[in-house]
């Protein structure tokens, strides 16, 4: 007999790995890229770090190495770069996941934003040691600015649309652990 909470969580993974297709493959649209235009939020960031502090049992980490060293690939940055990045950062906040869970939104958010501001600092930086070109910092800033400011509309259209949620004290995932 199928368990129901190993096929919710399979079709959590599948449900996550299909936006995450949908938005790369919008990140491969010529779509904005006249010089001056505003540059997109990185919404493909915004929905892991959502889905992380909701549900951090629906995300492994290969799957979000995996995406991510996809997106190197596709987007032409350096590979694995930005991918080991957002690991670092995925596990940072899945550390926390009990904190989060009692936190309020505000501070939730907070916590996501200076998340991503240092993983654009640490990624500049290391385009700095090695000498390679980057974008202006301004672009970028806008672009994490963007990405945070986006954050919430992700969090509320995936509570919404898909009813990911805060698991409640004392609910245990498919393993049998509590969450």
């Amino acid at each position: 007999m199928v368990d129901p909470l190993r096929v919710t969580l399979w079709v959590y993974r599948g449900l996550f790995l299909a936006l995450s297709a949908v938005i790369l493959f919008i990140k491969l649209l010529p779509l904005g890229s006249l010089a001056g235009s505003w540059p997109w939020p990185d919404l493909l960031l915004c929905l892991t770090f959502a889905w992380v502090v909701r549900r951090p049992d629906y995300l492994p980490v290969l799957m979000i190495g995996l995406l991510f060293l996809t997106e190197d690939f596709l987007l032409m940055r350096p590979p694995g770069l930005w991918a080991g990045l957002v690991i670092v950062a995925t596990e940072f906040l899945r550390a926390r996941v009990a904190l989060t869970r009692e936190l309020s939104f505000a501070a939730e958010w907070a916590l996501v934003a200076v998340v991503m501001v240092a993983m654009l600092l640490a990624y500049r930086l290391v385009f700095v040691v090695s000498f390679l070109p980057q974008a202006p910092f301004g672009f970028a800033l806008l672009q994490t600015l963007w990405s945070v400011l986006c954050y919430p509309l992700v969090v509320a259209a995936s509570r919404f649309a898909f009813d990911l949620r805060k698991p409640a004290m004392g609910e245990v995932d498919a393993y049998g652990r509590r969450m």
